[in-house]
């Protein structure tokens, strides 16, 4: 059974869309430079432990002891079972940090058993960080230079535009409600670029198709239709990734917060961006039937082959 595709008038938001995105972006990048990103230890440097409880840990508890410990600076998480917690202090206060902590937890003659202690330091954080914003920065670069490639450059810019446009206001998100940024948030934002780029070359190659095929039809009645015959695959896969990614929200703990939600909010901001972003910032370059259509060969060089 056929499905015809919805008539929804995209480009007809184009102006108070793209208004929109701007905002966005200067709202995020002021975020980002004025309050800065709260990062993990897995950039900052610092301490981790790793401890063992007896009974079921109430994570409420544990902060609060760990505050009358004197650690003010901490962050405790679940990790694998709710016997065992994570803690993360800003630096080593002490050879015996471990120790003192799971003394400090001790409670009611419970034994608080220590696994672990890992020390990261800040000149290695500090080149983690590096590395992590380097490698975002190539494969913002490689996408471009793909879809230059296989399209045309003006749906490249609006492609590499689109893409920056979503880890911007996913990371202006984190700084302006200061959330952690670790090592599993950066994997989300370049998993979030992939996810992103799928979605924008799917409605590039349907705009290339259409461009060619309607040729007495408006740039935008094209675009427009491009964007709704993709329309249903965008929200089929952009609602089933959602409905997982909620699901690790939920029920993934501390752990996977900081991944669930860079990848909530990119989910939403990149399916936008795709309707959005990149073919307005295509359209506003100029781009028209000329810039996608086969080139046409000489009809006497044609007749001279053999």
């Amino acid at each position: 059974m056929a499905f015809n595709a919805p008539d929804v008038d995209f480009m007809k938001a184009r102006l108070p869309a793209g208004l929109f995105s701007a905002l966005l972006v200067v709202v995020s990048i002021g975020a980002i430079i004025f309050k800065g990103l709260n990062f993990g230890l897995d950039f900052t440097g610092g301490t981790l432990v790793e401890l063992h409880f007896p009974q079921a840990a109430v994570l409420e508890n544990v902060r609060k002891d760990l505050l009358d410990a004197g650690y003010e600076r901490h962050q405790a998480v679940h990790f694998g079972s709710d016997h065992d917690v994570l803690v993360r202090l800003p630096s080593a206060e002490t050879a015996t940090i471990g120790q003192d902590i799971a003394k400090a937890l001790a409670k009611d003659g419970g034994e608080v058993q220590l696994r672990r202690v890992e020390v990261v330091g800040p000149q290695m954080g500090d080149e983690l960080r590096d590395l992590g914003g380097l490698g975002l920065l190539l494969s913002l670069l490689g996408v471009g230079v793909y879809v230059a490639i296989r399209f045309q450059w003006k749906l490249a810019v609006g492609a590499v535009v689109a893409l920056a446009h979503d880890p911007i206001v996913t990371l202006g998100a984190f700084a302006l409600f200061q959330w952690d940024v670790d090592f599993s948030v950066l994997a989300a934002v370049l998993a979030l670029i992939g996810y992103s780029i799928n979605d924008t070359v799917v409605v590039y190659d349907r705009l290339r198709e259409n461009f060619r095929k309607m040729r007495r039809t408006d740039r935008y009645e094209i675009s427009n239709a491009a964007l709704n015959q993709t329309l249903g695959r965008t929200l089929m896969t952009s609602g089933v990734t959602l409905i997982a990614v909620l699901a690790l929200l939920v029920f993934g703990g501390d752990t996977l917060r900081g991944f669930s939600i860079t990848l909530t909010i990119g989910i939403i901001v990149g399916t936008y961006s795709s309707i959005y972003v990149a073919t307005n910032c295509a359209l506003w370059l100029g781009l028209d039937r000329a810039d996608l259509m086969l080139p046409v060969k000489d009809e006497r060089t044609a007749q001279d082959s053999p």
